[in-house]
């Protein structure tokens, strides 16, 4: 749920011309911070929303959560759910294409583009906070005990795998503060290189994991939270497709040996086959 030039996402820089960037690094001072601003703003929007999301999956700490009695028709809420997914999932692949970062970036400030990704991403799932309809109903449930808190580990530890992937490539390029700090200063910003630290040595896609795990791993699974797993999943599968696409037209031959070699989402066992993903 993010995008930069890592094997998380697969997404690579927009590519502005030499004159946009200098057009971008030669503005007022208080053009530059208010961008600066701007940035720190979407930053913060984001950080509370992460922190929310936490507690939405998880159902605890905040007003509202993905469990609950039915609020209405069953059709009427699957259809506000799938839509309140299918809006997070164009908004978070159509502004992570390269041709549509191209266009952006002919209204926007270069420095500004991710930040407002960063924003537009948070408005979305806020969105989803807000209207998203509880469906009753169980899939399966745990009572306090071993396997309960099993799963609250793994909850737990794909919460953490998904943050600390961010640092482990540059958390605060991902999120558009090193672009817009850069920008403040007047110093031309240069794309992360391709590198493989940590789990990225393991799997392709560690933050996605992450996310599945986050997603999936609970005691009790409502059938909301069921719905809301499923969907998110399928559009994980479909977004690494075009997100790799993008990482191999960008990165070329590297990022082509980079996938014989390393699997997608779950780890190869050793001598396994190594298109497996």
């Amino acid at each position: 749920m993010q995008q930069f030039v890592d094997h998380s996402t697969g997404t690579a820089p927009s590519s502005a011309t030499a004159q946009g960037a200098d057009k971008d690094r030669l503005a007022p001072f208080t053009s530059r911070l208010a961008v600066f601003l701007y940035g720190v703003a979407s930053y913060g929007l984001f950080l509370a929303t992460f922190l929310y999301a936490c507690g939405f999956i998880g159902g605890f700490f905040v007003p509202r959560t993905i469990d609950g009695a039915p609020v209405g028709p069953l059709w009427q809420s699957l259809l506000i759910d799938f839509a309140l997914i299918a809006l997070f999932g164009i908004q978070h692949s159509v502004m992570a294409r390269p041709a549509f970062k191209r266009w952006w970036t002919q209204l926007i400030p270069e420095a500004a583009e991710r930040s407002t990704y960063v924003l537009a991403s948070s408005l979305a799932l806020i969105a989803l906070f807000v209207f998203w309809q509880p469906l009753g109903g169980r899939v399966w449930h745990f009572e306090p005990g071993l396997i309960a808190n099993l799963l609250w580990a793994v909850f737990a530890f794909g919460w953490g795998l998904v943050l600390v992937t961010t640092f482990l490539i540059n958390h605060f390029d991902l999120f558009g503060l090193r672009q817009v700090w850069l920008h403040l200063q007047g110093r031309h910003y240069r794309p992360l290189k391709f590198v493989t630290p940590g789990p990225y040595r393991i799997v392709r896609h560690p933050l996605y994991v992450g996310w599945l795990l986050a997603f999936w791993a609970t005691p009790t699974m409502s059938m909301a939270h069921f719905v809301f797993a499923s969907l998110m999943a399928i559009y994980i599968l479909i977004a690494i497709q075009y997100e790799e696409r993008d990482l191999v037209e960008y990165h070329g031959e590297e990022y082509q040996e980079y996938r014989r070699r390393v699997a997608m989402l779950v780890p190869r066992m050793a001598g396994g086959n190594r298109r497996g993903r």
